[in-house]
């Protein structure tokens, strides 16, 4: 990974090892329609789960405190359960900084409906891979290693393999008393192709990899050259959304396609504002064909 290259030669340099966490998180649980339970049991939980993402270190890779991913994780309580149990959502959403500018650009917004957990107030939390009885810690953690893996993509091409594994690892862990009475994590979970299970397999089929290019490019060879050569950029970026279509068709409907749309719909829609008529007419018709229900929105490049 670029960035990373740059730190290890500089720890090299300065004899100096830099073991920052990888993630910069914000933790807020919405509870719209509580009853039963004191919000201030959510407080704490929101306290402690923050502490607890960002001071675990998730991979062996050296970061710098600056280079941390930021990224929010927003739950909304929906339903209470009994003493102690509490159904939900969880929406997730990742940015990178461009180089050479003070913008960050979104890498992943994603809303899971499937999100319930037991909580008792000062419970402690804790996780690991191989011995997972927390369905809460197991899906935050899974989408952490997403989020690093979509960083890490974003930086080297096909740099996230090692965290899509680890968050496979995860979802191969989860025993069966978590799985009947918390969906998301197996295959027909919603019946829709839309979950925790499907999200990690189109991120590791092979039928994706020329997304996943397109993803390393158009973030290291299209933003991060934006400000010094817009047409470079955009065209990069244009080949890539190429790429992109052709996905869609040898893996239809994948969920991964989706993703990338709803994550990258309004930095798109803005960046070709100012492209080539004859590159915006194109990428309009892709915005178009891959995500057609938002066809208005992409109208507003103009053609």
């Amino acid at each position: 990974m670029t960035r990373l290259i740059c730190t290890l030669a500089l720890a090299a340099i300065l004899g100096t090892k830099a073991e920052a966490q990888e993630i910069n998180a914000t933790v807020k649980i919405i509870t719209p329609q509580l009853q039963r339970t004191d919000r201030k049991v959510f407080d704490v939980l929101e306290n402690t789960l923050r502490e607890w993402m960002n001071n675990t270190k998730w991979t062996d890779d050296v970061y710098e405190p600056q280079e941390r991913i930021k990224c929010t994780f927003t739950i909304t309580i929906e339903q209470e359960v009994g003493e102690n149990g509490f159904d939900g959502k969880l929406a997730v959403q990742s940015t990178r900084p461009v180089f050479g500018s003070s913008y960050d650009s979104p890498l992943l917004s994603h809303q899971d409906n499937d999100l319930g957990f037991t909580y008792d107030q000062f419970q402690q939390i804790d996780f690991a891979r191989d011995n997972i009885d927390n369905n809460l810690t197991a899906v935050l953690a899974f989408y952490i290693y997403t989020i690093i893996g979509l960083d890490n993509d974003s930086f080297s091409l096909n740099g996230g393999d090692p965290q899509y594994l680890l968050a496979q690892q995860i979802l191969n862990n989860i025993p069966p008393n978590i799985t009947a009475r918390y969906p998301g994590w197996r295959a027909p979970d919603g019946g829709k192709n839309r979950n925790r299970y499907w999200l990690n397999e189109n991120l590791l089929n092979p039928r994706v990899k020329p997304l996943r290019a397109a993803f390393y490019n158009y973030h290291r060879k299209g933003l991060d050259i934006i400000n010094a050569d817009p047409e470079k950029a955009r065209t990069t970026i244009l080949a890539g959304l190429e790429e992109i279509e052709k996905v869609n068709v040898v893996y239809f409907n994948c969920m991964i396609v989706q993703t990338f749309t709803v994550t990258k719909r309004d930095e798109l829609v803005e960046m070709w504002k100012q492209g080539q008529r004859p590159q915006r007419e194109r990428v309009v018709q892709i915005l178009i064909k891959i995500d057609p229900a938002n066809t208005p929105r992409y109208r507003e490049i103009g053609v």
